[in-house]
């Protein structure tokens, strides 16, 4: 009796880890028709420097302030983190040189089907979104802060593929950022525009 309690444990054991491991193995699907994560027509600069690792793109606007701008889903998908990454540290708008914290602070990613999801971090304040919650293209998820370990006010932004971070693309054209063995900024103009 024993015996079949615990092979029938390890079958339901075995059953759930396929359930969760076999869909990672498939091949992703085709890419999304990613938009950048900041409001339509507005200009963005976009850039990495040494050491913040291969496709990590950092967003600080071109015009005004950047605390407290929203940040919108760059594609539908439903949302599987919503929380603190790390810890938050004491940046805000009144403090913008308190102390750091680690990692990510308040972040969102998002699972955009077919093996693609996203993440933002750095937010402001906790996300304006929930776990589980499915969110359109364009819908503030949060915005713009300097938690986690964050030196000024920004979205910290990444596309991936499975396992992989790939490079950013947005409104189908990739954004040139692909390594962090210099410092490298672009310009672009936001295209989440609603339908």
């Amino acid at each position: 009796m024993v015996r079949a309690v615990l092979a029938l444990g390890a079958v339901a054991a075995l059953v759930a880890l396929a359930v969760v491991v076999v869909p990672m193995l498939r091949p992703p699907g085709p890419r999304p028709l990613f938009q950048m994560p900041v409001a339509c027509g507005e200009t963005w600069q976009l850039g990495t420097y040494p050491g913040h690792d291969d496709y990590d793109v950092d967003f600080f606007p071109t015009d005004g302030e950047a605390w407290g701008r929203p940040v919108l889903a760059s594609y539908a998908g439903t949302v599987t983190v919503a929380g603190i990454n790390g810890s938050l540290g004491g940046r805000t708008p009144e403090n913008p040189n308190g102390p750091r914290g680690r990692g990510g602070g308040y972040w969102v990613k998002i699972d955009h089907g077919g093996r693609w999801e996203t993440q933002y971090l750095h937010l402001l304040e906790p996300p304006l979104v929930r776990e589980g919650q499915r969110v359109a293209q364009g819908e503030q998820i949060g915005r713009v802060g300097s938690t986690g370990n964050s030196g000024a006010p920004h979205l910290h932004y990444e596309q991936r593929r499975g396992w992989d971070k790939v490079e950013t693309f947005f409104d189908g054209s990739p954004s040139g950022i692909t390594t962090d063995d210099r410092e490298y900024t672009v310009r672009l103009m936001s295209n989440n525009c609603a339908a």
